[in-house]
């Protein structure tokens, strides 16, 4: 599997944003913040920024708009892209599997002692082309997975 966090182009907008309109909001600090940019959680005194997001697998009424965070200034990214990410492994998740075409193709609440396993099952189906990862609680987008 390969782990996708929020892709460049648009962090890059969404931080030329930051603290322009409601949508853009900044942060000083926001511990614990789940950031969408290098998959791990925000530490004290990072400034963080807010903002809406729509990924790009669900399209039509599959489109959904949420609220994610990220680092207000560009970071390393994510320490891998093969590996579940250690920060999301603490809480059940919701796992939406999407065609090609962004139609919503099955999904489930799972564990996290099961996340990486039953994202395999998903993903074995040759309709699915990418399993979004979410907040089983706020329904907040985390990442995205496809195959490798």
């Amino acid at each position: 599997m390969r782990i996708h966090a929020l892709p460049n182009d648009v962090l890059d907008r969404a931080r030329a944003l930051a603290g322009t309109d409601e949508h853009h909001e900044l942060h000083d600090e926001s511990p614990g913040a789940p950031l969408r940019c290098c998959l791990r959680k925000a530490g004290p005194g990072e400034p963080v920024i807010l903002f809406r997001h729509t990924p790009a697998a669900g399209r039509g009424p599959y489109e959904e708009l949420g609220p994610v965070f990220a680092h207000t200034e560009p970071c390393d990214g994510p320490a891998t892209a093969a590996e579940f990410p250690e920060a999301f492994r603490h809480a059940p998740r919701t796992l939406r599997a999407y065609t090609a075409a962004g139609r919503i193709h099955g999904g489930e609440v799972a564990e996290p002692d099961v996340l990486a396993d039953r994202v395999t099952a998903l993903l074995d189906d040759p309709a699915v082309a990418e399993v979004q990862v979410r907040s089983a609680s706020h329904g907040c987008f985390l990442f995205a997975i496809t195959r490798d």
